[in-house]
């Protein structure tokens, strides 16, 4: 079964951090770049960070920068996000999804996604 799996999700205090795994199962992410995105119950799903294939490219959203970090490991068929420095507004569910390239067209058309994962909450609370 080809599925990317989120997870490392939780509930944690302003300015902590977390970081969140995207798993590939079923095929060989190294061939794909990956965006994160988030969304907020009653808002649009927006993009938060990519890197490309070859983990020579990263961009991230503005209210990010600064604070997270993407990477990859290939030979675990992994993508992180580490995310610093926590804020209320990061309280969001989170998905990961392939592109071909970072930023992709998902970045600017999360609709452009065929297929997305369960997700991991995460929540920023004091």
């Amino acid at each position: 079964q080809v599925q990317l799996v989120e997870s490392g999700g939780g509930l944690v205090q302003p300015g902590g951090s977390l970081r969140l795994s995207c798993a590939a199962s079923g095929f060989t992410l190294e061939h794909y770049a990956i965006t994160w995105f988030r969304q907020v119950p009653g808002m649009e799903r927006e993009a938060v960070s990519c890197i490309g294939f070859s983990a020579g490219s990263f961009f991230y959203t503005d209210s990010v920068k600064g604070r997270f970090i993407i990477s990859r490991d290939n030979a675990k068929n992994t993508v992180y996000l580490q995310m610093n420095s926590l804020k209320f507004d990061d309280t969001a569910e989170y998905y990961c999804a392939t592109d071909s390239f970072c930023p992709g067209g998902s970045w600017y058309d999360p609709r452009l996604v065929e297929s997305w994962g369960q997700g991991t909450q995460v929540t920023v609370s004091s």
